[in-house]
C-alpha cells in the first residue's frame, strides 16, 4: 500500500495552476524529527517535503494555506522524472495529497 501521513509547516512555496479540469497546488512542507543521538547531544533534523494538490482539494487549500501554517496532509508517495533546461534527468518524489487538514495548537485553541 502507497501511504503517507505527514504532520509539519508549510514553506514558503505555494503554487498554483489553473487546467481546463481544475487547479493544482503545490508546496513545501517541513517535518522535524529530533531525537538523541550516541553522544546524548539532542539533534533536530528539518526534513522537506513537496507536496502536489489537485482540483477541490487545492481550491479548498488555496484560501487557507499560508507560510509556516502547521497541516496535516494524507496522500501517497509519486515518482516523477524529466530532463531540465540543460537537458539532465531530474528524479523528484512528491507526495500527492488526498486529505489536508490545518492543526490548531492547543494553546491556540484555548485549552
Amino acid at each position: 500500500m502507497n501511504s503517507v501521513k505527514l504532520v509539519g509547516n508549510v514553506g514558503r512555496e505555494i503554487n498554483v495552476k489553473e487546467f481546463e479540469g481544475g487547479k493544482m497546488l503545490t508546496f513545501s512542507l517541513a517535518t522535524d524529527e529530533d531525537y538523541v543521538n550516541r553522544h546524548k547531544e539532542e539533534v533536530k533534523n528539518t526534513v522537506w517535503h513537496q507536496v502536489v494538490v489537485w482540483r477541490e482539494l487545492a481550491q479548498r487549500c488555496e484560501t487557507f494555506l499560508t507560510t509556516g501554517k502547521m497541516v496535516s496532509i494524507e496522500g501517497r508517495l509519486t515518482y516523477r522524472q524529466f530532463l531540465d533546461k540543460e537537458n539532465r534527468t531530474v528524479r523528484r518524489v512528491e507526495v500527492t495529497a488526498h486529505k489536508v487538514e490545518e492543526v490548531v495548537k492547543k494553546q491556540e485553541a484555548g485549552v
